[in-house]
C-alpha cells in the first residue's frame, strides 16, 4: 500500500522537514475531532500549563489556548479524549517542592470544548502510576491505561474510577546488547481500527472486525540517543490477551549518527485525505542530534498498514524532507518575535517555571511588564520562560528595577543549571552553571539598562547598555552544550527566561527575539 503524499503542483510535491512543532514539547498527545487535530504535551512545572495546539493538516500548528492555569504538580504525559460530545484530560502529575502531593497522581479535567474553558482539576485516587491512555472498550464502558502496563475502568462519566488498577501487558523486550536507559514501558495510547477483512467487506462489526492497538514506549526517554523506541501490540478485547507486532519496534534510533536521538512516546491518527483509510501517520517526540538542549521536539511521520493490519514506519531519516499528508500547506516557519508586553500573554509565549498558585497574579502591564519579585536568587524565583527550537538566536530586553530588586535576562533550564545577567542599580551579577560567578563585570550603576544575550549554536555572549550609550560586550562567554537533561537529570530545555528577585517590582520593555538561522 502506498504512502499518503503531498498535493502535487506540476510535478512538485509538498514536503515537511522535521519538527512540526520546534522546542521542547514532549510526549505529544494528538486527538482528531471532525477535520481539525489537537494536540498537547508534557508542560512539567510550567504555568499556565498544557497548551493546545490546532492543525488541520499536521505540519502547521496554531497555540489557541491553555488548559490548565493551576497545575497541580509537575506535569507529565497526558492523553486527549473525546467522548459523548464532550472533551476531557487526563493527567498525571508528579510530586514537586511546590506541591502537596507525596506520590505520582492521575487527575481529569474537562471541557464542553477543545478551546475551553477548562475545569479545574479533579483527582481520580490512581497514584503510583503515570501515563494514562483513555479508552473505550468494546463493551462501551471507558477505560485508563497507565504506565506498567496497567488499567483502571472510568465512570461512565469519566471523572472517577471503578475498581482497582491491574496489570494487562508486559510490553515487548528488546535484545540485551540495545544500549538503552532502562526498559520503562510508558507512554501508553490506544485506538480501534477495522481489520482490512472487515474494510473490504468480508467481516462485519461483531467484536471480530478490528483490533485494538496499544502503542507504547519502552527503552527510557534520556540517556543514551538509542534508547527510546516505539513498540505496538494489538488485541480483539480491550481486556487482552495483547499480541506483540512481530517486528517490533516500529521506531528507534538506531545509530547515534541519525538526525533525531531517543525517538519515542508516540501516537497513531488517521490522516487528513479522509477517505484514504489508509493515509496513517504518527507523531512522537525526539531530542535532535547535537542539540539536547532545545529538549525533545514534536516529530511527524507516514504509517503504511500492511496485508496483515500491522502499521509499520516507512521513513527511516526523519531528518530529510518528507511527503506531507495530503492537501498540506507549505510549512511555514516560526517568526521573529517583538513583545512590548501591551498584554502578558501568558501560555502562547510565556509560562512561569516551578509556579506557586496563583503565580500570574506577580505580573501586571503598565508600560511594559512589571513583574513582582520573588525569592533571594534565580533558582527560586519561578522565572518566566519561553521556549526556543533555534540553533542560534538573539535575545534582548530593557530592564528597569526598584530598590532592592535584582532582575535580568537568562539562558534557564532548571534551578541548578542557568546561565545570563541581572542588574540591581549598583552593580550586574552575571551567573554561570546555576550559581553567580566569581567575575565583576564593569557595568555603570543604574536602574535602567538593555541586556542582550547571543546563543549561537552553544556559544553563549553577552551584551548590554545604558540608555542612549552604545553595546559593552559582556567579558565572559559561556559554552552550554551540556546543558541538557542527561546533565542535571531533568527532563526540560534551555529557555530565553526574564527573572525578578527580591523586594519590589520590575519593568521589562521591548523584548525581542531574533532567530540567527
Amino acid at each position: 500500500m502506498g504512502v499518503a503524499r503531498g498535493d502535487r503542483i506540476g510535478d512538485a510535491v509538498t514536503t515537511y522537514i522535521n519538527p512540526v512543532l520546534a522546542g521542547d514539547r514532549p510526549d505529544p498527545a494528538v486527538l482528531q475531532v471532525g477535520d481539525q487535530y489537537w494536540l498537547t504535551y508534557s508542560s512539567f512545572e510550567a504555568a499556565p500549563g498544557l497548551p493546545l495546539y490546532r492543525s488541520t493538516d499536521l505540519v502547521n500548528w496554531t497555540y489557541e489556548t491553555s488548559a490548565l492555569h493551576n497545575p497541580v504538580g509537575n506535569t507529565f504525559a497526558v492523553d486527549l479524549a473525546e467522548h459523548d460530545g464532550r472533551f476531557f484530560i487526563y493527567i498525571p502529575f508528579i510530586p514537586t517542592p511546590w506541591s502537596t502531593l507525596t506520590d505520582a497522581a492521575i487527575f481529569v479535567i474537562h471541557a464542553d470544548a477543545m478551546s475551553g474553558p477548562w475545569s479545574e482539576p479533579i483527582d481520580l485516587g490512581i497514584r503510583g502510576v503515570i501515563d494514562p491512555g483513555h479508552v473505550v472498550g468494546e463493551d462501551g464502558r471507558r477505560y485508563l491505561f497507565t504506565s506498567g502496563v496497567r488499567r483502571i475502568r472510568l465512570t461512565d462519566d469519566g471523572l472517577s474510577t471503578v475498581g482497582e488498577l491491574e496489570y494487562v501487558y508486559d510490553g515487548w523486550r528488546y535484545p540485551e546488547d540495545w544500549v538503552t536507559e532502562a526498559y520503562a514501558l510508558e507512554g501508553p495510547k490506544l485506538f480501534w481500527r477495522a481489520s482490512a477483512r472487515r474494510r473490504s467487506g468480508a467481516e462485519t462489526q461483531n467484536g471480530t472486525g478490528g483490533w485494538f492497538y496499544l502503542v507504547s514506549a519502552v527503552g527510557g526517554t534520556a540517556g543514551p540517543p538509542t534508547g527510546h523506541m516505539v513498540i505496538v501490540a494489538r488485541s480483539r478485547s480491550v481486556h487482552g490477551p495483547w499480541q506483540n507486532h512481530p517486528r517490533n519496534p516500529i521506531a528507534r534510533t538506531e545509530d547515534a549518527a541519525e538526525a533525531w536521538w531517543s525517538r519515542g512516546h508516540a501516537t497513531l491518527v488517521p490522516g487528513p485525505a479522509g477517505t484514504d483509510e489508509d493515509d496513517w501517520w504518527m507523531i512522537s517526540h525526539g531530542y535532535e542530534n547535537g542539540y539536547r538542549t532545545l529538549g525533545r521536539q514534536i516529530l511527524l511521520e507516514p504509517i503504511r498498514w500492511g496485508e496483515d493490519d500491522w502499521p509499520e514506519a516507512v521513513v527511516h531519516d526523519l531528518g530529510a524532507p518528507i511527503d506531507a499528508p495530503v492537501g498540506a500547506a507549505e510549512q511555514s516557519a516560526a517568526p521573529d518575535l517583538a513583545d512590548d508586553f501591551a498584554q502578558p500573554d501568558l501560555g502562547r509565549r510565556w509560562a512561569f517555571h516551578a509556579p506557586d498558585r496563583g503565580e500570574a497574579e506577580r505580573v501586571r502591564v503598565d508600560d511594559g511588564l512589571i513583574l513582582r519579585a520573588k525569592g533571594s536568587s534565580p533558582a527560586d524565583t519561578s522565572p518566566l520562560a519561553m521556549l526556543t527550537g533555534d540553533h542560534a538566536y538573539e535575545i534582548e530586553v530593557e530592564v528597569t528595577v526598584q530598590p532592592g530588586v535584582e532582575a535580568g535576562l537568562l539562558l534557564f533550564f532548571n534551578n541548578r543549571l542557568f546561565c545570563g545577567m541581572g542588574v540591581d542599580g549598583e552593580r550586574m551579577q552575571s551567573y554561570s552553571g546555576g550559581i553567580r560567578t566569581h567575575w565583576r563585570e564593569p557595568a555603570p550603576a543604574t536602574d535602567r539598562m538593555t541586556l542582550r544575550i547571543r546563543n549561537d549554536e552553544h556559544i553563549v555572549t553577552g551584551w548590554y547598555r545604558v540608555p542612549g550609550g552604545a553595546w559593552t560586550r559582556h567579558g565572559v562567554r559561556y559554552e552550554t552544550s551540556g546543558y541538557h537533561a542527561n546533565t542535571v537529570g531533568d527532563l526540560l530545555s534551555l529557555r530565553p527566561a526574564l527573572f525578578a528577585t527580591g523586594t519590589g517590582e520590575a519593568r521589562f520593555r521591548e523584548f525581542a527575539y531574533r532567530s540567527l538561522r
